[in-house]
């Protein structure tokens, strides 16, 4: 175990290549390192994963990690064993030889991490295993999965609550990035955390940009936000797989490369669209919420919301899907009153009346949220019980083109006097609906059943449609002036304030309705990093295609921030390379030489660009090796990594597009230079005797001597190999 923490950095720099932790990451990895239970709220983006991934390298036993998704425990697992960290998982995905293998590799303690389904977790076989292995921390990643309040309730989750009593001395960790505080209470108690250290970071994402655009034409007004942004990729999110399906069809028409994903495909077209999406095949996602959690693509550009979300919470999750790396991106919410009618009609489907009632009041807020005036970032800060240092982030379409406003006080004290005058003539509340329809004058049979055709009220309001008056009937919801109330019949009632303002007659300042503008890409944000634009494609280029030979998504490679630092400070040598955000150890010696020709080859053609010194790289970092200690070549080095961290010979093969010989002679040459190559791999107690008395009995002669005396029953590779080990251990 690394107890001195002073450490710490080093190894966050050798292993994930970051030369500094992110906010409160190191506080909570102190906490679980030494055997305290820990609750992390961290927005998507704040580094998560490595509050247990760092626990699991500096203490020496297996981390298990319960996760949600499939796709997000290969991606995670793709990604650390890219930065030669021993982890794996298990799922459905493996088929029966695989997880055979992979269990024992984690019996043999080959893995530092194991990412799990909860469902398999739990089974208690496993749950045997697991106490074998003795782990120093359990983590449970998108831990608001447990609670029935959170926006993504999984009832398997609840299993997990029997941790406690199988495993009563291990440290847990539960995370999250989005929850509020009913939710978090309901975490706490689920998992029976003892006594736990509570961190909850802020839900600020600066370069983030949030917009709401006045729905009109939305196939052809998302068309236009992507042809703005010509080379970026995100996801739009969609009500039905019907809206999904026609809107990729749409976007294909008009070549741009889109897919759809929901519920309604195969999984097995679910998943080539996702991979197809994560490996930049395709640039656009046409979405329901059944895509994206634990979806790791940090270079998610664009998060549009085609449809109404059903609430606050799982609009941040999903507008969170932007900009994971900290570069500026764009989160457009699509607004029409008639998506708060069909979003109502759904809740009304529903038998149970209190979850009626819960989808009301998120249906109430996610509307206030649509039509407010004022800055949505201190909207949603709030909704999470956070409040933000200034009135204007900078960073939202009503804080950069503040809407026009108007003298409502005309028109507030018509829509509070008809509230008013119902409940007098009929001793009970109605609808808005209800509302506009006698300030408009309709001529309906309720109207007259309950006589309010004759109300002074009726009729007045005929300057104003009916989506008029629904939005200032909703904007005085928001004011405090009426209260709406949450039941099947939603009803509005004066409050004591909106008695006073009727009464007073106050002067009330409403804001003008929505427009259908241009959806234009946003001005600058926070977070961005000004560089040379021709480097930087050129360098994307290079990432996919390594990414493609080791069949990886790019950004498994090296994050757009990587790039956009490389096409800044145009680094010339491997000193320079390491200090580049995410380059640690294993990704300086695989992947350095390359990008620092490339680098070399654009400069030969173009001129080297200068820029403010606003932004700066982190200081000089020690190189430790482009070529590894005793003569062994960066190529060896990553094979050795790979062999070491549980991958089988043939798996290094396929994944570096080399030949199986290859991968031997590499580990021959690793096992020749005195480097530890476990020989129980290949052979068993019993033929390692017998290969054993073959050598002696035929020593002096070549391998083909030796093969041949075992009856040609073992390949060369593993011979080479165990040759070397035999004569290391000789000379020692």
């Amino acid at each position: 175990m690394i107890v001195d923490e002073t450490q710490w950095l080093a190894l966050l720099k050798k292993r994930f290549g970051f030369a500094s932790f992110r906010p409160l990451q190191k506080e909570i990895i102190h906490d679980a390192v030494n055997g305290r239970d820990v609750f992390a709220l961290l927005p998507t983006g704040g580094g998560k994963s490595l509050c247990f991934q760092m626990p699991a390298l500096i203490c020496p036993n297996l981390t298990v990690v319960a996760s949600p998704l499939i796709a997000l425990m290969k991606d995670q697992v793709d990604a650390l064993q890219a930065s030669g960290i021993p982890a794996t998982f298990l799922n459905s995905s493996l088929n029966p030889t695989e997880s055979r293998r992979r269990l024992y590799g984690l019996h043999t303690g080959q893995y530092r991490l194991l990412y799990v389904a909860p469902e398999r977790l739990m089974l208690s076989g496993f749950m045997e295993d697991i106490k074998k292995w003795n782990p120093n921390l359990i983590a449970v990643d998108e831990a608001h999965c447990i609670s029935e309040w959170g926006h993504d309730f999984r009832p398997e989750y609840r299993q997990l609550a029997r941790l406690r009593e199988f495993l009563p001395q291990t440290p847990m960790m539960a995370l999250t990035a989005t929850a509020t505080h009913r939710v978090r209470a309901d975490i706490l108690t689920q998992l029976r955390l003892r006594n736990p250290k509570c961190y909850v970071a802020s839900f600020n994402r600066p370069n983030l940009t949030y917009r709401v655009v006045a729905k009109s034409k939305p196939s052809a007004q998302v068309l236009q936000l992507l042809r703005a942004r010509p080379h970026d990729s995100g996801i739009v999110y969609c009500q039905s797989r019907n809206s999904a399906e026609k809107l990729a069809e749409f976007l294909g028409a008009n070549r741009v490369q889109a897919r759809p994903y929901h519920a309604g495909l195969t999984p097995g077209q679910r998943t080539e669209n996702q991979e197809a999406f994560l490996r930049d095949e395709v640039r656009v996602i046409c979405a329901t919420i059944a895509f994206g959690m634990g979806i790791n693509k940090p270079n998610v550009r664009f998060v549009i919301h085609y449809d109404l979300p059903k609430n606050i919470e799982g609009y941040y999750q999903e507008t969170g899907r932007a900009g994971r790396d900290g570069l500026p991106s764009d989160c457009v919410l699509l607004f029409s009153a008639s998506d708060v009618v069909k979003q109502t009609g759904f809740i009304d489907e529903k038998t149970d009346p209190r979850e009626q009632k819960i989808a009301r009041e998120q249906l109430q807020q996610m509307v206030h949220y649509a039509e407010a005036s004022n800055c949505r970032r201190v909207e949603l800060l709030e909704y999470f019980g956070e409040t933000h240092a200034e009135e204007n982030c900078g960073g939202c379409d009503n804080c950069l083109t503040p809407r026009d406003t108007m003298d409502g006080t005309l028109a507030a004290q018509k829509f509070l006097s008809c509230v008013y005058r119902i409940r007098e003539k009929s001793g009970f509340g109605v609808g808005l609906n209800h509302v506009i329809e006698v300030l408009t004058g309709a001529d309906t049979d309720k109207l007259r059943r309950w006589g309010h055709e004759k109300l002074s009220t009726y009729g007045i309001g005929r300057e104003h449609d009916r989506p008029e008056w629904a939005a200032i009937g909703r904007e005085l919801v928001r004011f405090g002036f009426l209260r709406q109330t949450s039941e099947k019949f939603s009803t509005l009632e004066l409050t004591d304030e909106g008695r006073a303002a009727l009464r007073e007659r106050r002067k009330v300042t409403l804001t003008r309705p929505m427009k259908a503008i241009e959806m234009k890409q946003a001005a600058p944000r926070a977070g961005e990093i000004a560089c040379d634009e021709v480097l930087f494609d050129r360098l994307r280029q290079l990432r996919k295609r390594l990414g493609d030979e080791r069949n990886v998504p790019a950004y498994i490679i090296l994050s757009d921030v990587a790039l956009k630092q490389m096409a800044r400070f145009y680094p010339s040598k491997p000193a320079d390379f390491a200090r580049i955000s995410g380059v640690g150890e294993k990704k300086l010696i695989e992947f350095g030489s390359q990008f620092l020709e490339e680098i070399s080859i654009h400069l030969q053609h173009h001129p080297r660009q200068v820029f403010g010194d606003d932004f700066a790289l982190p200081a000089e970092m020690p190189v430790t090796r482009m070529e590894a200690s005793a003569g062994i070549s960066a190529s060896i080095r990553i094979t050795l990594d790979a062999f070491n961290s549980g991958q089988s010979v043939e798996r290094i093969a396929t994944d570096r597009g080399l030949a199986v010989s290859t991968i031997y002679t590499h580990l021959g040459e690793a096992a020749e230079a005195g480097e530890p190559v476990e020989l129980e791999r290949f052979f068993t107690a019993e033929q390692v005797k017998e290969v054993a008395a073959a050598f002696a009995a035929n020593s002096g002669t070549g391998l083909k001597t030796v093969r041949e005396a075992l009856g040609n029953r073992y390949e060369y590779g593993p011979l080479r190999i165990f040759r070397a080990l035999m004569e290391g251990a000789l000379n020692r």
